[in-house]
Protein backbone atom coordinates (compact mmCIF):
# COMPACT_ATOMS: atom_id res chain seq x y z
CA UNK A 1 0.00 0.00 0.00
CA UNK A 2 1.45 3.59 -0.90
CA UNK A 3 2.29 5.23 1.84
CA UNK A 4 1.18 8.87 3.06
CA UNK A 5 3.40 12.01 2.76
CA UNK A 6 3.57 14.08 6.30
CA UNK A 7 2.74 17.36 4.30
CA UNK A 8 0.96 17.85 1.76
CA UNK A 9 2.88 19.20 -1.24
CA UNK A 10 1.88 19.57 -4.84
CA UNK A 11 4.55 19.37 -7.98
CA UNK A 12 4.33 18.95 -11.84
CA UNK A 13 5.00 16.29 -13.76
CA UNK A 14 7.51 16.52 -16.89
CA UNK A 15 6.03 16.49 -20.36
CA UNK A 16 5.57 12.81 -21.10
CA UNK A 17 5.79 11.25 -17.63
CA UNK A 18 2.84 9.32 -16.28
CA UNK A 19 1.97 8.27 -12.58
CA UNK A 20 1.38 4.87 -12.18
CA UNK A 21 0.17 3.19 -8.84
CA UNK A 22 3.45 2.20 -6.12
CA UNK A 23 1.79 -0.61 -5.62
CA UNK A 24 1.71 -1.85 -9.45
CA UNK A 25 5.35 -0.72 -9.98
CA UNK A 26 6.80 -2.70 -6.97
CA UNK A 27 7.12 0.35 -4.80
CA UNK A 28 4.77 -0.18 -2.16
CA UNK A 29 6.85 2.71 0.32
CA UNK A 30 6.26 5.18 -1.83
CA UNK A 31 3.29 7.90 -1.49
CA UNK A 32 4.03 8.97 -5.27
CA UNK A 33 5.89 7.54 -8.97
CA UNK A 34 5.44 8.30 -12.45
CA UNK A 35 7.34 6.41 -14.95
CA UNK A 36 9.18 7.93 -18.07
CA UNK A 37 7.83 6.88 -21.57
CA UNK A 38 10.66 5.11 -23.19
CA UNK A 39 12.67 2.17 -21.55
CA UNK A 40 16.12 1.95 -21.54
CA UNK A 41 17.33 -1.94 -22.02
CA UNK A 42 13.95 -2.97 -20.31
CA UNK A 43 14.10 -0.44 -17.49
CA UNK A 44 11.90 2.41 -16.83
CA UNK A 45 13.18 6.03 -15.72
CA UNK A 46 10.92 6.41 -12.36
CA UNK A 47 10.64 9.49 -10.47
CA UNK A 48 9.54 8.18 -6.83
CA UNK A 49 8.60 10.48 -3.49
CA UNK A 50 8.39 9.55 -0.24
CA UNK A 51 8.51 11.17 3.07
CA UNK A 52 8.70 11.63 6.92
CA UNK A 53 8.13 12.73 10.08
CA UNK A 54 11.31 13.69 11.19
CA UNK A 55 11.12 15.24 14.84
CA UNK A 56 14.46 14.02 15.96
CA UNK A 57 18.08 16.06 15.27
CA UNK A 58 19.46 14.10 12.63
CA UNK A 59 20.70 16.48 9.75
CA UNK A 60 19.85 16.25 6.07
CA UNK A 61 23.44 14.21 5.89
CA UNK A 62 22.65 11.88 8.46
CA UNK A 63 19.25 11.03 7.09
CA UNK A 64 20.63 10.88 3.15
CA UNK A 65 23.41 8.29 4.82
CA UNK A 66 20.33 6.05 6.37
CA UNK A 67 18.93 6.18 2.97
CA UNK A 68 22.25 5.22 1.51
CA UNK A 69 22.68 1.94 4.13
CA UNK A 70 19.26 0.81 3.19
CA UNK A 71 19.55 0.74 -0.18
CA UNK A 72 22.89 -1.22 0.43
CA UNK A 73 20.34 -4.21 2.39
CA UNK A 74 19.14 -4.72 -1.33
CA UNK A 75 21.72 -3.58 -4.17
CA UNK A 76 24.80 -5.63 -4.96
CA UNK A 77 26.71 -2.47 -4.68
CA UNK A 78 26.04 1.35 -3.85
CA UNK A 79 28.09 4.32 -4.25
CA UNK A 80 27.76 8.20 -3.34
CA UNK A 81 29.38 10.25 -6.41
CA UNK A 82 28.27 13.77 -5.03
CA UNK A 83 26.66 15.10 -2.39
CA UNK A 84 25.69 18.53 -1.13
CA UNK A 85 23.69 20.72 0.51
CA UNK A 86 21.20 23.20 -1.10
CA UNK A 87 18.23 25.67 -0.03
CA UNK A 88 18.30 28.22 2.89
CA UNK A 89 18.26 27.98 6.71
CA UNK A 90 14.78 28.07 6.62
CA UNK A 91 14.30 25.65 3.41
CA UNK A 92 17.39 23.41 3.57
CA UNK A 93 17.74 20.81 1.52
CA UNK A 94 20.07 17.80 0.12
CA UNK A 95 21.19 16.64 -2.85
CA UNK A 96 23.10 13.49 -3.79
CA UNK A 97 23.84 10.81 -6.56
CA UNK A 98 24.66 7.51 -5.84
CA UNK A 99 25.57 4.64 -8.30
CA UNK A 100 23.74 1.33 -8.07
CA UNK A 101 24.06 -1.82 -9.26
CA UNK A 102 21.20 -4.12 -8.66
CA UNK A 103 19.02 -6.73 -9.67
CA UNK A 104 15.51 -5.03 -10.79
CA UNK A 105 13.26 -7.48 -13.29
CA UNK A 106 15.60 -10.42 -12.79
CA UNK A 107 18.52 -8.34 -14.43
CA UNK A 108 21.36 -7.00 -13.27
CA UNK A 109 21.68 -3.19 -14.00
CA UNK A 110 23.89 -0.36 -13.70
CA UNK A 111 21.64 2.41 -12.35
CA UNK A 112 22.23 5.84 -11.11
CA UNK A 113 19.81 7.56 -8.52
CA UNK A 114 19.50 11.55 -8.19
CA UNK A 115 18.06 11.73 -4.82
CA UNK A 116 16.69 15.18 -3.48
CA UNK A 117 15.77 16.00 0.08
CA UNK A 118 13.50 18.63 1.18
CA UNK A 119 12.88 19.17 5.24
CA UNK A 120 9.69 20.91 5.69
CA UNK A 121 9.17 23.14 9.28
CA UNK A 122 5.36 23.78 10.32
CA UNK A 123 5.02 26.95 10.57
CA UNK A 124 3.15 27.16 13.67
CA UNK A 125 6.04 24.84 15.19
CA UNK A 126 9.59 24.55 14.20
CA UNK A 127 10.72 21.77 15.86
CA UNK A 128 8.22 19.83 13.91
CA UNK A 129 10.05 18.77 10.71
CA UNK A 130 9.26 16.85 8.05
CA UNK A 131 11.84 15.25 4.83
CA UNK A 132 10.30 14.63 1.84
CA UNK A 133 12.52 12.43 -0.28
CA UNK A 134 12.53 12.91 -4.15
CA UNK A 135 14.25 10.38 -6.07
CA UNK A 136 15.30 9.74 -9.76
CA UNK A 137 16.38 6.31 -11.13
CA UNK A 138 17.84 5.40 -14.42
CA UNK A 139 20.05 3.43 -15.94
CA UNK A 140 23.31 4.87 -16.08
CA UNK A 141 23.35 5.07 -19.97
CA UNK A 142 19.66 7.16 -19.61
CA UNK A 143 20.29 9.15 -16.36
CA UNK A 144 22.02 11.94 -18.53
CA UNK A 145 18.62 12.51 -20.89
CA UNK A 146 16.10 12.19 -18.27
CA UNK A 147 18.20 14.15 -15.73
CA UNK A 148 17.18 17.52 -16.82
CA UNK A 149 13.60 16.80 -16.51
CA UNK A 150 13.77 15.30 -12.90
CA UNK A 151 15.40 19.06 -12.19
CA UNK A 152 12.60 20.55 -13.76
CA UNK A 153 10.12 18.38 -11.58
CA UNK A 154 12.23 19.55 -8.41
CA UNK A 155 11.27 22.97 -9.27
CA UNK A 156 8.26 23.05 -8.72
CA UNK A 157 8.01 20.97 -6.01
CA UNK A 158 6.38 23.23 -2.80
CA UNK A 159 3.55 22.63 0.15
CA UNK A 160 0.51 22.42 -0.81
CA UNK A 161 -0.91 25.12 1.92
CA UNK A 162 -4.82 24.76 -0.14
CA UNK A 163 -4.57 21.11 1.25
CA UNK A 164 -4.16 21.78 4.94
CA UNK A 165 -7.10 23.99 5.29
Amino acid sequence: MPTTLPVPIQFELPEGWRAASPDAVGAPGAAFVALHPQPDAGFTANITIDGDYRPDAATLPEIADESVERLRQTAASVEVTERREIGSADAPGLTQTLTVSAVAGGVRRDLMQSQVYLSMLDVADPRQRSVIRLILTATASQHPAVLEDFRDFVRTVRPDNDAAS
